[in-house]
């Protein structure tokens, strides 16, 4: 095993969706209450279950009572690393890396060290990383430290809708693309690949009709497709082999994917850079030499894509978001 870890497996690809599944809570029910400074969102751009974090947390305005660790693009076998920071530690935890945090907690945690994991900062003990949950705690948990002109990411009349379509996304698409690239046979790749391209171009015609996913707004369910749809070009096409075509050649994908990543909190949380280092550096059983490649190129992100032709708001009733913290500014060399 290399010192990166193995990826690839013996057939088919089977994520462990096993979490910390802890909420913080505006009741505290499960002894972490939503508090202002009590806890740190960590992150690393590169992975896309943390993009959503990053995005949700910006388009609600938490910055100022939850604050954010970054960690870099790659990661040994161990876990993610704050090798983005002077000295190689969180300024804040003071930990080297995230695995610090789950095992003040689980001196014998038996799984994979994930981000994005929330740690609360006095005790320095991760508290979840629950992924799926964090975001939607995020919208009805943490309500009463949301901006002025918040969205509503996640309406009562619509969540069965979005529960809905953010679980078929989730098995053929945002976990679809890891198993066409981790598969250990032909069997197991050409049938993730098979259901990837299947649900692809259902989206496809749904979004030919409608601008965003579930009614007439952005909600979940767009952040958390938008985060695959971002790297589909830039790595799932190549690198997993996700390649019957690009994005770039399904027209209705493409326009939803640019009319998101031109929205305020969504391309400039989109570090592209990053991104490709993480796949082509970390996965070195599919790519050995660890050769990062130089394209596509990233300037048809920013071109017109007329989706406000088919109505809706991006942000309902609400505003976009202020510009990032300074602090939290993407490279704009790695950026569209």
């Amino acid at each position: 095993m290399s010192n990166e870890g193995s990826y690839v497996e013996q057939d088919e690809f089977n994520r462990d969706t096993n979490y910390i599944e802890d909420r913080i809570t505006a009741d505290g029910g499960d002894g972490w209450k939503v508090e202002p400074d009590r806890y740190r969102l960590v992150v690393a751009r590169a992975c896309p279950w943390a993009n959503r974090a990053i995005i949700v947390r910006r388009l609600l305005g938490l910055e100022d009572v939850l604050s954010m660790g970054i960690c870099g693009p790659t990661h040994d076998k161990r876990s993610w690393t704050f090798d983005l920071d002077p000295d190689g530690l969180d300024p804040v935890l003071k930990i080297p890396r995230i695995q610090d945090a789950y095992l003040a907690r689980f001196p014998d945690y038996p799984r994979g060290i994930t981000v994005p994991a929330v740690v609360e900062v006095s005790s320095g003990k991760v508290v979840t990383n629950d992924y799926p949950q964090m975001t939607l705690d995020f919208s009805t948990e943490w309500t009463q430290y949301h901006r002025d002109g918040a969205p509503n990411l996640y309406p009562d009349a619509l969540r069965s809708e979005i529960d809905e379509v953010a679980e078929l996304v989730f098995k053929d698409v945002n976990n679809g693309v890891y198993r066409c690239g981790f598969a250990g046979s032909q069997e197991a790749y050409d049938k993730a690949y098979d259901q990837l391209f299947s649900r692809l171009d259902w989206l496809e015609e749904r979004l030919s009709r409608q601008r965003f996913l579930v009614g007439d707004t952005i909600t979940e369910a767009d952040v958390r497709l938008f985060t695959t749809l971002a790297r589909f070009d830039a790595v799932y096409h190549g690198h997993f082999k996700a390649n019957r075509n690009k994005l770039i050649e399904m027209p209705a994908l493409w326009g939803y994917a640019r009319d998101l990543f031109q929205t305020p909190g969504f391309g400039d949380t989109t570090d592209f850079v990053q991104i490709k280092q993480h796949y082509y550096i970390v996965h070195k059983d599919i790519n050995p030499t660890q050769i990062v490649p130089k394209g596509p190129d990233l300037s048809n992100w920013l071109t017109p894509h007329r989706r406000e032709q088919l109505g809706g708001r991006p942000f309902g009733d609400g505003t976009p978001p202020p510009p990032p913290k300074p602090d939290e500014v993407v490279d704009p060399a790695h950026s569209a």
